[in-house]
């Protein structure tokens, strides 16, 4: 299955395709309900964020490049990205329009000249 595709020659159509394909050869979309596929992207969300709990920031950017780590930690974020790509596709979510919409409410939230180098909600900007 692996297509020799990386970041720099991929498409978001390209993956969407390919986790579509994966689910519907083995007839797994009618469990696949926006119910679903959120609840299981918060769980792989959570086996992620496992691997860094109860560090610091510093001791965590460590961890995610220890080579020992590093396969767990990439296929965690991998099913994290899979079913984010499978919801989109399940509720028909254009998600390149969905990011980009969604990055220009948050520059209009945290405008450069306020946020820049401040960790602070833009309520408290």
């Amino acid at each position: 299955m692996p297509s020799g595709m990386t970041d720099s020659t991929a498409t978001v159509l390209n993956l969407k395709q390919q986790v579509s394909a994966f689910a519907e050869e083995r007839d797994w979309l009618q469990f696949h309900s926006p119910k679903n596929i959120s609840m299981a992207l918060a769980a792989e969300s959570g086996e992620l964020m496992e691997h860094f709990l109860w560090t610091e920031s510093e001791a965590s950017m460590e961890r995610a490049q220890d080579p020992k780590r590093r396969i767990d930690i990439e296929d965690e974020l991998a099913d994290v990205v899979i079913y984010a790509l499978e919801f989109a596709n399940v509720t028909g979510i254009d998600l390149t329009a969905a990011i980009e919409a969604k990055m220009a409410k948050n520059a209009t939230k945290y405008p450069v000249e306020k946020a820049k180098g401040r960790s602070d909600k833009y309520t408290e900007l």
